[in-house]
């Protein structure tokens, strides 16, 4: 089985943004040969009657059944709102939509789709 190299340590190291010394590249090169090691086990495995899965447990949905319900009042909704304007949320354009970044703030309604409730 072939080990991790230094080089690549280094390379997933500086892709997960960790600076490591040389203490911790030698005991974290010792762990990920361990680990791969581990994982190659299955490889010596005979797996031809195994049907691919992707979790090794029947998956259930646990979520409750979807029922409409009123929304907030828009004043509980806005209420530690930054800004606003009536009834609508007041945010900078750079935040909507990939709109471009200017000056001026963009209106968005407070009841609109993922804000908790039914609009009608």
């Amino acid at each position: 089985m072939p080990e991790i190299s230094r080089e690549q340590l280094l390379h997933v190291a500086s892709l997960a943004r960790l600076e490591l010394r040389e203490g911790e590249l030698e005991r974290l090169g010792a762990q990920l040969n361990d680990i791969l090691a581990a994982v190659s086990k299955v490889a010596e495995l005979d797996l031809t009657d195994v049907p691919p899965t992707s979790h090794p447990l029947d998956v259930v949905n646990v979520w409750a059944e979807d029922e409409p319900h009123a929304s907030l009042p828009v004043d509980e909704a806005l209420a530690n709102a930054p800004e606003r304007e009536g009834s609508y949320f007041r945010v900078p354009a750079g935040s909507v939509g990939g709109e471009a970044a200017d000056a001026r703030p963009r209106v968005r309604p407070a009841g609109g789709p993922g804000a908790g409730g039914t609009s009608s």
